[in-house]
């Protein structure tokens, strides 16, 4: 299974900086980023090559942090890719709480990262339909 971190953080200059600062100190790479915000505090969602490390590390710098476990699916990238996805996920009333994706420029392949319920479940799904997941 694939995991996301979550870190929560005051909607403030420099607190991304932080977060970044404390994985590249601890030798984390970031893969991928996405943040959401509300007024005052926001969300730093990140998909790091060594998801257990990542939390310890921004917790040790005094970070609330989460890691869930997510599903990560490779798709075409192309007109349609996104949509066979979807597709499946719609088939079989998979609701997505969340999402963001991002491309895999030498491959011509994209990656939908999402977060549903039973994930693992989701992820077998996914694999029988035919479509690659990454963990």
């Amino acid at each position: 299974m694939a995991h996301h971190i979550a870190v929560f953080a005051e909607n403030k200059p420099g607190r991304i900086e932080r977060v970044t600062r404390v994985l590249k100190e601890a030798g984390i790479n970031i893969r991928a980023i996405t943040i959401a915000t509300s007024d005052s505090f926001g969300i730093i969602k990140l998909l790091a090559n060594d998801p257990a490390g990542a939390c310890d590390a921004l917790e040790a710098a005094g970070m609330s942090v989460s890691r869930k476990e997510i599903v990560a699916v490779l798709m075409d990238d192309r007109p349609g890719g996104l949509l066979r996805v979807l597709e499946v996920l719609g088939r079989e009333v998979i609701n997505i709480n969340d999402a963001y994706g991002f491309v895999i420029a030498d491959k011509a392949r994209a990656v939908l990262v999402v977060e549903v319920e039973k994930a693992p479940e989701v992820e077998n799904l996914l694999r029988e339909r035919g479509l690659a997941t990454l963990s």
